[in-house]
Order: C-alpha cells, then structure tokens, then sequence
C-alpha cells in the first residue's frame, strides 16, 4: 500500500468530534447538555447580517472568482475599522482576506517559516496551530506559562527559549485556551523582543472584539515605526458576526507580507468567499452598536463562570476571559481526557482537557462558555458539586 505523508499521518485525529461522541452517551440525567466545548457563539447572528449574506449570495456578482487578497471593499472597511481600533492609520494595502483565521495563520507561518525552521509557542498553546505546524515540517519551541501568574506569558521564559532556528513568536490574546488577556504592555515588551532578535511576531487576536469592557486598546504596535517588518496580524469575523460557517478572517501585515502571502493563498483557495465578504464589508460600520452589546453579555458571561466557580472551590480557575476559562480539576493524577469524558458522560458538560493544548496541561480543563447564556452558566455549580 502507498505510503501517507508522516508529517500528517503522525497527527492525531481532529479532536473535536471525538468529544461530541461522549455527548452522544450522556443519558441526561442531570438535566440538557451544557455545551462548552467549541468557541461559538451563543446568539444567533442579527438579522440584517443573515439579509445581506442572502442577498450577497443570490448575486451573480460573486460567482465568479474573486481578488486573491480579497474584495475591495472588505479591505477598506477592515482598514477603516482597524484606523479606528488602534488609533493608528492603516489601509486596504495591509489587509489580506482569509477563509478564516486558521487560514490565516498557515499563511503567515508559511511566509516566514519553512521545513527545519522554528516557531516559538506559548504552552498552553492553540492546537490547530501547532498541528499546522507540524504538518508543514516547521518545529515548535515552547515556553511555559506560569498558572499562578495567571497564564500570561514571560519575557525573560520567551527570550530563554529562543533558539537560532526560530523565526517567530506566535501569541494568542486574548488567549486560546486560557481566556487570559495580555496586558498592552506585556504584547509590547514581547514585540521588542522580537525586534531586537529580529524574528515575527505573529499576534491571533481572533478574540479581540471581547476585551473586557473599558479595557481600552488592546496594544499600540500598529502606531510603532516599521512595525511592518516585525509584525503579522491575524483576526476572524466569525466570533463577532456568529458567523463561522462562512468562514471568513483576516491578516492585517505590511505590504511585503501581503504580497508573500497572496502567493500562497492563490495556491491554496485563489480567494476567500466573496459574497460574505460583501456582507461583512455592508456590515462593519453597521451592526458596530449591536457587536458593542455582545461584548457586553459576553462579558456578564464572565461575571457568571466567575460567581459559578466560586461555588466549587475544588475546581480552580486558572483564567478567565474573552470565549474562555481554563478550570483546574480536583482529580489529581487523573487524565484531563478522562475528566472531560466523564464531565460529559455522567455531569452533561461536555468541554475540552486541558491535555489538547500541551502535555504540561493534564490538571485542567477548558470550558469555551460564550456558547452559554447566564442561566445555563450558573447550572454548572450544581453538577461540579455533586461530581465526584
């Protein structure tokens, strides 16, 4: 038999659906399912967004192929939006449109890093970028995130473990798996890092539209002169707009970056989806009130994970932000993977281990609660008490 790529073969399966198949043997008795497993949102999309993804749909406009960099009009929008989001001008020349923001991330690993080369991680870290990784033969290096400082990641921990092969930093912030949100200046003291070993910094800030209300900007590195040679953006609009089926995000980089990674894009889609591109360029400036007051609920989310937990005191919070909290379980030497499958099995609360995002991860869970609303939220105390 014909032999598979190892770099692929080796992986493990998608993890997901093997979660969803322990909510398949849950036999309710606690009560419904409490789904905490996937960073979705919670609430439907607003009804003129559904209108413009219709009507954008139906026009033959869009059924031919697009721009590789993406449509002019999402590009100016997101531009303007960005302008506006850091202060900072920026334009439709700094924008690449993606099929999502795990496209945009293979897209900026591939334009900096190739096979033998290295990228720097976080640990806890985002599993889907490390897969990638790992598939396009790029290695990982890790620098641990100290739970009692609540995740965040350290400077001198990250300078230590930069080896000669490593090309970039990938950070996550508001943070996937933690929730942790890094401070503007924590995102700037680890850019000057990588300025001054001359490396990337490839920033997901997938969550960014969920800062904690009055959290004010998120950093200021788009203002910094010659970011373009340090710094690689990445965004989705899936979260914001409820819409991840469509998959849609974006990388915001200098021109040298965008035009490296059109090169790869036209290899790998030719163009992102063109009509909810359109949708989302109409949609940007306006449903800004309506995306303001999800951040709002999403942040009376946090309040109830919060007062839930502390309920259970057994069960610790590591951190707690944006989509995500990062809970300790009390069941020391046991598997996280076993928790979780008995969590769904026998509790009706399906979540993810921590085990999925690194192996140091074994005493904890992650619980994606934006896909909870308050009340459903505050069930969760009951069934971690009676949990044994």
């Amino acid at each position: 038999m014909p032999r598979f790529n190892p770099l692929v073969a080796n992986l493990s399966a998608p993890p997901i659906p093997s979660v969803f198949a322990w909510a398949s043997a849950y036999d309710g008795r606690s009560g419904p399912m409490i789904d905490l497993s996937q960073a979705v949102p919670g609430y439907p999309p607003h009804p003129e967004m559904l209108r413009l993804l219709g009507e954008n749909a139906a026009s033959r406009t869009y059924t031919g192929y697009g721009p590789i960099e993406g449509e002019d009009s999402l590009r100016k929008a997101y531009a303007a939006h960005l302008s506006e989001t850091y202060g900072t001008p920026l334009a439709a020349g700094n924008v690449h449109v993606t099929a999502g923001c795990n496209q945009a991330f293979i897209c900026a690993a591939m334009a900096v890093a190739g096979a033998g080369d290295a990228v720097l991680m976080t640990d806890p870290y985002y599993f889907n970028q490390e897969t990638t990784l790992a598939m396009l033969g790029v290695r990982t290096r890790f620098a641990p995130c100290d739970p009692a400082n609540g995740f965040l990641p350290d400077v001198e921990t990250l300078a230590a473990a930069i080896t000669p092969d490593v090309r970039a930093i990938a950070l996550v912030s508001p943070n996937n798996p933690t929730g942790a949100v890094y401070p503007p200046e924590l995102i700037a003291a680890i850019y000057d890092l990588c300025v001054a070993r001359g490396i990337w910094l490839v920033l997901d800030e997938t969550y960014r539209d969920f800062l904690p209300v009055g959290a004010g900007r998120a950093h200021d590195l788009f203002s910094r002169e010659g970011w373009e040679e340090t710094l690689i953006g990445l965004y989705s609009f899936s979260k914001s707009f409820c819409i991840p089926g469509h998959r849609l995000g974006a990388i915001t980089a200098g021109p040298t970056v965008v035009e490296q990674v059109a090169k790869i894009m036209d290899n790998l889609q030719i163009c992102p989806p063109r009509s909810a591109q359109a949708a989302v360029a109409t949609a940007l400036p306006l449903l800004a009130d309506w995306r303001e007051e999800n951040r709002r609920e999403i942040a009376r989310r946090v309040e109830a994970l919060r007062a839930t937990m502390a309920g259970v005191p057994a069960w610790r919070v590591g951190a707690v932000g944006a989509y995500f909290a990062f809970i300790g379980h009390p069941f020391e030497g046991t598997p996280s993977a076993r928790v979780a499958e008995r969590l769904a099995k026998e509790a009706g609360i399906l979540c993810l281990p921590g085990s999925y995002f690194g192996e140091r991860q074994e005493g904890y869970l992650r619980f994606a609660f934006a896909n909870a609303d308050v009340e459903t939220i505050s069930r969760i105390e009951e069934r971690l008490a009676s949990f044994r």
